[in-house]
């Protein structure tokens, strides 16, 4: 890939249009002619010179380095996703934060409000659990009142902790091949994570499998289509289980569902009817 200098230029004078004095700390003035930000004030608050930052504008300053563009992405304010666009844009290779978006967002909290009929669990890109809804505690039991590590599904998974969530031995074996793909896969994404760093070097200590699988580094595994959970009250529940994942975040909506008119459905409405306390 070469910088794609045209379309560079392009979206830095659209990105800088769409940023208000306000939105930088500046006062707007009696006489502004441009919608957004002069390029004077760009070139300020990140620190370029006015000459460069036209050169860049103008599609001719070839390649802009990493820094410069940390300093463009920060003063006109870029989601993640734009920041990745511009990196890829400027042929450059974008820095990784090191640490895993954990934040439930305002749309997250959204979807779990409304699906009130659906089991819905958010994990991390560590496999810990975040957050579910009222259907998600109800079918798995209120995770919440766990030491911190016991709602880690990567560590109950190799622990062999007592969870509702049960599998045959092909789907365990197969379950503990993705959990050690997705957690290896972090491990190189978010290199300045506590969290992540201590949860695989305390299953590198107690699990001799987990190491062993560690060290094979097993490639990308696909998700099971279907979970199963032994439910105290409705016993097993078959539910297809659709892994969603959140833009912007590291974020992963687990949704279980069934098919309409299926014994899993009858229960998942009676699930529904009884509520989360009752199950828990």
């Amino acid at each position: 890939m070469v910088v794609n200098s045209r379309e560079l230029a392009g979206s830095l004078r659209v990105w800088r249009d769409r940023v208000s004095p306000a939105d930088a700390g500046l006062s707007a003035g009696p006489r502004r002619r441009v919608p957004g930000l002069r390029r004077q004030e760009v070139a300020e608050l990140a620190g370029l010179s006015v000459e460069y930052l036209a050169r860049l504008e103008q599609g001719r300053a070839g390649q802009p380095s990493g820094p410069v563009l940390m300093s463009l992405a920060r003063v006109l304010r870029l989601s993640d996703q734009e920041r990745a666009h511009l990196f890829r844009l400027a042929d450059q290779a974008e820095p990784l934060p090191g640490q895993i978006k954990r934040h439930i967002t305002a749309s997250v909290q959204r979807i779990l409000d409304r699906l009130t009929d659906t089991p819905v669990t958010v994990v991390d890109a560590s496999w810990q659990c975040v957050v579910s809804n009222g259907m998600g505690y109800a079918l798995t039991g209120d995770t919440t009142v766990l030491p911190h590590r016991e709602q880690n599904l990567a560590w109950t998974t190799f622990m062999n902790t007592p969870t509702r969530y049960v599998r045959t031995d092909e789907e365990e074996r197969l379950l503990r091949l993705e959990v050690v793909a997705d957690l290896r896969e972090a491990w190189v994404r978010y290199p300045q994570d506590s969290l992540l760093r201590g949860l695989i070097a305390d299953l590198q200590q107690v699990s001799p499998e987990f190491v062993t699988l560690w060290e094979q580094r097993v490639p990308p595994q696909p998700a099971p289509v279907t979970r199963t959970f032994l439910h105290p009250d409705l016993g097993p529940i078959t539910l297809e289980c659709n892994i969603l994942t959140v833009r912007d975040s590291d974020l992963r909506l687990l949704v279980y569902t069934a098919a309409p008119g299926s014994e899993a459905a009858g229960q998942l409405d009676l699930l529904a009817t009884i509520g989360l306390e009752q199950f828990s």
